[in-house]
């Protein structure tokens, strides 16, 4: 057995949008986003929602983050965005209200299948809930749901689902124990 890129397709995989579109907002991004320039969040906010992106209130979107493609991404109200995430959204990130994404951290909608020859595209959604926590260069893997005030702690490689309320360490990340707020179980 033998890996054949040459062979390689994106298994009818569609960005979402044209050429046009997509050639436009990889010059935004690159301008707005990914950069370490920072004209604020709101007006970050309003050209994310120009391209078809769902950002609710108050969104903070720091310098140097860089998003595939705005149309396939939905974050509700009080959400941080840290400088040097990546919000590599091949198909649909979901981010609930109150979320924080901390530098660094990258969220992977997208992979290979290693048992494919010709190294096929996999493509699947993330969704993070409400009150969890994605730390410092933490990865989160393609269909994978972030619970409700989970954490996923700093470098963690989240490969499967994190329950409520559960912290996650390690690569890959295993559950070490349940999350307190304010001294009770979150």
């Amino acid at each position: 057995m033998s890996v054949e890129l040459r062979n390689y397709d994106s298994r009818g995989y569609s960005a979402g949008a044209g050429i046009s579109k997509r050639a436009l907002w990889y010059v935004v991004n690159a301008l707005f986003f990914h950069s370490w320039l920072h004209l604020g969040s709101p007006f970050k906010r309003a050209l994310l929602r120009f391209f078809g992106a769902r950002i609710g209130a108050r969104v903070v979107i720091k310098p140097r983050v860089n998003i595939k493609y705005p149309w396939h991404l939905e974050i509700a109200d009080d959400v941080w965005i840290g400088e040097g995430v990546w919000l590599d959204n091949l198909v649909r990130i979901s981010i609930a209200s109150n979320v924080c994404v901390s530098q660094g951290a990258f969220l992977l909608t997208g992979n290979h299948d290693y048992t494919d020859p010709a190294f096929g595209l996999i493509v699947k959604p993330i969704i993070v809930e409400e009150g969890a926590w994605v730390g410092a260069q933490a990865i989160v893997c393609p269909g994978v749901k972030v619970g409700r005030c989970a954490v996923v702690t700093v470098g963690s490689v989240l490969t499967q689902d994190a329950a409520p309320s559960g912290i996650y360490a390690g690569n890959p990340a295993r559950s070490v124990k349940s999350r307190q707020i304010g001294g009770r179980s979150a």
